[in-house]
């Protein structure tokens, strides 16, 4: 447990973590329900190249099919919609703000393909949700993003943890991965997310969709919901690809009963989100 002893170590020092990205806290802040709005969001994603080229290149993947080559940031904007280019644009800067020169065996290409996936899945799941419901789609594709910061964090902390949590993840088990990650770390991910979410000032629901996704029935979950489910849910639906995160148990009745959705259109949306697996799978070559 020595790895779990120098990871508290290092969780004790939260605040030595990078802070907060400017452009994510300014995109925290932003309204997009003016027009001076969303031209400060293409003026700030605009003047970050890296965020600028990723988002680009995700109008023109299979995921988000636009029917005409994308070029610019404001063309972007018009395919995925300014709410999706804002939560994409603070997903980036977060992660970068964790990256390293020197990957270990976790990628963070390959974090940013299954976080893109499960963000797609969510919305998906959502349209099927009664509008009472509903979240918002910014909160959707935000919360998709970075429910699993906690492996960037992890990574960033302790390379050597990370490797072997890896190996663990990667081998034949009938062990849950929280139970894993208890076992080798002394926490798990999403703990380790949230506390950077909570030193990084995210939003309160943000913070429980992070740290409670694999826990939805938690009574601590609530402040989360129904994100903390959606979240559940894709991952369960989804085919571990990107981290192999154990999920593909059974769906319980009451999984889509907390979401609002009928039983009759379960099958539909199985397929929908199988479809976003494909798609993503080719964002991942790209």
């Amino acid at each position: 447990m020595t790895q779990g002893i120098g990871l508290q170590h290092s969780l004790d020092r939260i605040d030595t973590l990078p802070a907060l990205p400017v452009i994510a806290q300014k995109l925290l802040t932003l309204a997009l329900d003016t027009d001076e709005g969303e031209a400060q969001l293409l003026k700030l994603i605009a003047q970050d190249p890296q965020i600028s080229a990723k988002i680009i290149g995700l109008s023109n993947s299979a995921l988000f099919g636009s029917p005409r080559k994308i070029t610019s940031v404001s063309d972007a904007a018009m395919c995925l919609g300014l709410t999706q280019v804002k939560s994409v644009a603070i997903g980036i800067a977060t992660m970068s703000a964790l990256a390293k020169q020197s990957e270990g065996k976790l990628k963070s290409a390959d974090l940013w393909t299954h976080n893109m996936a499960i963000a797609n899945a969510m919305r998906v799941i959502a349209r099927h949700m009664p509008a009472r419901l509903r979240p918002m789609d910014d909160q959707i594709f935000l919360a998709g993003l970075l429910h699993d910061i906690g492996y960037n964090v992890l990574s960033f902390l302790d390379s050597s943890a990370s490797d072997g949590l890896y190996e663990k993840l990667n081998a034949p088990t009938d062990d849950s991965l929280l139970n894993i990650e208890q076992q080798l770390l002394g926490t798990h991910h999403g703990e380790l997310g949230a506390r950077l979410a909570l030193h990084w000032g995210l939003p309160e629901e943000i913070i429980a969709v992070i740290r409670f996704h694999h826990m939805p029935d938690n009574p601590d979950a609530e402040a989360g919901q129904p994100l903390v489910s959606l979240v559940h849910l894709a991952e369960k639906i989804m085919p571990d690809f990107g981290i192999p995160e154990h999920t593909g148990q059974q769906i319980l009745p009451q999984e889509w009963i907390a979401l609002g959705i009928e039983a009759t259109e379960q099958d539909a949306i199985v397929q929908e989100v199988n479809t976003v697996a494909e798609q993503a799978k080719q964002l991942a070559i790209a």
